[in-house]
């Protein structure tokens, strides 16, 4: 057997590589699990599934006319669409109230589709869409720290546990534009204390950082933290 190299294949595959790269490399800088390697790696060998799906078809497909191909070269790419979110759901992280991971697990979504358009020869787009990615990923973060939106938080209590604590406590929260998304506590019989965890929404951190004050002065509250 003689070994042969296709260089467009080559090709196809390092302008693959190096637009997956491009975009981890933005994940990378921001400390994210997902950068710059598995960008690279997730384009890379989604050109590979592609390149090596259009082989299958060109050497199994039958072109006599007499019978409908027998190879669809698209069903291994819609394998990838579908693999590739496995990947994803890993870089996303539940932590308390919030979720972080989103745009990682959308950046190797997008590599993948990057690396399947060089695979299939689409340069021109792929270039394209690599731009618009790092448009988005780079300026519209700025935009985003421009608007107003709500945050998510958990704030904890701990205290002497006394009838009308609870709502007090809800009542200042209310009074200060807080909105309880959800309650958890639990009580202690025997040294009658309580403890409260609350996942709260609002708008500013400063207005947070105001609530916690004004709780701790709450009667019987002996400790207040805010994650």
């Amino acid at each position: 057997m003689v070994f042969s190299v296709d260089m467009e294949m080559v090709v196809r595959l390092l302008l693959a590589s190096l637009l997956g790269g491009i975009i981890g490399l933005e994940r990378e800088v921001h400390g994210r699990p997902a950068g710059f390697r598995t960008h690279l790696l997730v384009s890379l060998g989604s050109s590979l599934f592609v390149i090596t799906s259009i082989a299958f078809y060109k050497v199994y497909g039958d072109f006599s006319g007499n019978i409908p191909v027998g190879v669809d070269p698209g069903r291994v790419a819609a394998q990838v669409v579908t693999g590739i979110g496995f990947l994803g759901a890993g870089a996303i992280i539940r932590e308390k109230a919030s979720i972080r991971g989103l745009t990682t697990a959308a950046c190797l979504w997008v590599a993948a589709a990057i690396g399947i358009a060089c695979g299939i020869g689409l340069f021109g787009i792929a270039v394209i869409v690599t731009g618009i990615a790092l448009l988005s990923l780079l300026l519209l973060k700025k935009v985003e720290n421009r608007l107003a939106k709500d945050i998510y938080v958990s704030v904890k209590i701990w205290s002497s546990d006394r009838e009308g604590l609870m709502p007090e406590i809800e009542e200042l929260m209310a009074g200060c534009q807080l909105h309880i998304a959800d309650a958890r506590f639990e009580k202690d019989i025997e040294q009658k204390l309580l403890a409260i965890e609350y996942d709260v929404r609002f708008t500013t951190r400063d207005m947070a950082c105001k609530v916690v004050d004004r709780i701790a002065l709450v009667e019987g509250v002996k400790k207040v933290r805010l994650e």
